[in-house]
């Protein structure tokens, strides 16, 4: 008996049955220890073999964990929509600046170059069993690759960039292995870890990407994955500089068996250059989405990396979707031939109103940071008073929490919405939701 449950089974996909049932129905609770594998067999009258090969199983499904000397015992559940439930509704006549989105007015029209997909389409239309991905999307895809200096690999296309990370994290690590991940970080990926029954790991970021230490430290404590935002890092907007790529190398040089996942999401929005962390040896990613430059609803992410990775990442999508439409594909390669984005123009329009609004918090005696990308991060005492007090004021902005592992509270602010207009009202009421009305709304605290 376990808690007034009892394991039954004679055979290890019984046992596994058994127990992965009764936590479904939440017969066996979130960490609650099974009994040792020897204890189990006994009462069973099975071989402890059986049990060991159920209890195996069970840690491979992601439904318990071994924790050395203290046992087996159920999981966790993962929260998958646990960081995105975190959030501000904002009520009619709020100004929205939480969700992260990109301006719809710097993002190309769609008309002309589904069109001309549609009528390739039509011409030479896709069938079971052909290439995964169009080869002129690969050949431009391979091609922006070289030119930032990524080492060579193949090419595969998903649908977008967590699609990719997921499929990448599957095909080398199993439930229970950690997974260094930046904090604060993607509020996504944040949840997708644990329903991949895997361990996030916390590395500290500043501007200039993951710290080298922090790295280190969670890769010599057994992390066999480490996931780094290039540029445009969400939600603090930090970009890998040149000095850091050096350093965050040099640490995965010690680790080689280590599992290296970059995300460039930043691309085609991001005027600084990018630095890569791959060298081309062990086993590694880089992923490109579109969703940033040219719109979310495409659903597409290239990348590149070594040739087992690309081909795992492949194998699985075969016996899923099989392949992301090439309608979609040859969409994609329509904006990128015809330079349907001007990538530097782009950026300068969010670095205007990042700066602007950076500068103006500073005006306020309000620290804030964002490099790069959409986003301003703002560090606060208190979160859920200063997201209180700027709803209030008419300001939704997205709390820190949806963000952060152990880091400290903070908000993240999207510039995207914003007009030069909105900089000094939105200063105002930041500086007074995070100095607690000290400086007083409407008024510069610090010049």
């Amino acid at each position: 008996m376990l808690g007034g449950y009892r394991i039954e089974g004679r055979r290890a996909a019984e046992i596994a049955a058994s127990v992965e049932g009764a936590v479904g129905r939440g017969d066996l609770e979130p960490g609650q220890v099974l009994p040792p594998m020897r204890e189990l067999a006994l009462e069973l009258g099975v071989n402890p073999n059986t049990v060991a090969s159920a209890y195996r199983t069970l840690r491979e499904r992601g439904v318990i964990e071994t924790a050395g000397r203290r046992g087996s015992r159920v999981r966790s559940r993962p929260a998958s929509t646990a960081r995105d439930a975190i959030r501000v509704e904002a009520p009619e006549g709020v100004r929205d600046v939480s969700l992260g989105n990109p301006d719809p007015a710097l993002l190309p029209s769609l008309t002309g170059a589904f069109a001309a997909a549609a009528a390739r389409s039509d011409r030479q239309p896709v069938m079971y069993a052909e290439a995964a991905v169009d080869p002129d999307l690969g050949a431009l895809a391979r091609a922006a690759f070289d030119a930032d200096g990524i080492p060579g690999g193949p090419v595969a296309v998903t649908s977008g960039s967590l699609d990719a990370i997921e499929r990448i994290l599957a095909a080398h690590l199993r439930p229970g292995d950690a997974v260094a991940v930046e904090d604060p970080g993607w509020g996504a990926l944040l949840d997708l870890i644990p329903a991949l029954g895997l361990r996030a790991v916390a590395i500290a970021v500043d501007d200039e990407g993951p710290e080298p230490a922090a790295v280190d430290r969670a890769l010599s404590e057994g992390a066999r994955a480490v996931i780094v935002t290039d540029r445009a890092q969400n939600p603090t907007g930090a970009a890998v500089t040149a000095s850091r790529a050096r350093a965050l190398r040099a640490v995965l040089r010690k680790h080689p068996s280590v599992l290296l996942i970059e995300d460039d999401h930043g691309h085609g929005i991001v005027d600084l250059p990018l630095h890569p962390l791959a060298t081309g040896k062990g086993s590694w990613a880089l992923v490109r989405s579109v969703a940033k430059a040219y719109g979310p609803d495409l659903r597409l992410a290239v990348l590149t990396g070594d040739a087992v990775t690309v081909d795992r990442v492949q194998g699985r999508q075969r016996l899923g979707p099989g392949w992301v439409s090439r309608i979609v594909q040859r969409a994609v390669v329509e904006l990128w031939a015809s330079g349907a984005v001007v990538p530097v123009d782009v950026a300068r329009t969010y670095a205007r109103r990042r700066d602007a609004l950076i500068a103006a918090l500073g005006r306020r005696g309000v620290a804030a940071t964002g490099r790069s990308g959409l986003n301003v991060w703002v560090p606060v005492p208190d979160e859920t008073g200063a997201v209180s007090r700027l709803l209030h004021a008419g300001w939704a902005v997205a709390p820190g929490a949806r963000f952060r592992i152990g880091a400290a509270p903070g908000m993240r602010i999207t510039v995207s919405p914003l007009a030069e207009s909105d900089i000094e009202p939105l200063a105002d009421a930041v500086a007074y939701a995070v100095l607690g009305g000290r400086g007083g709304a409407g008024r510069t605290l610090a010049t």
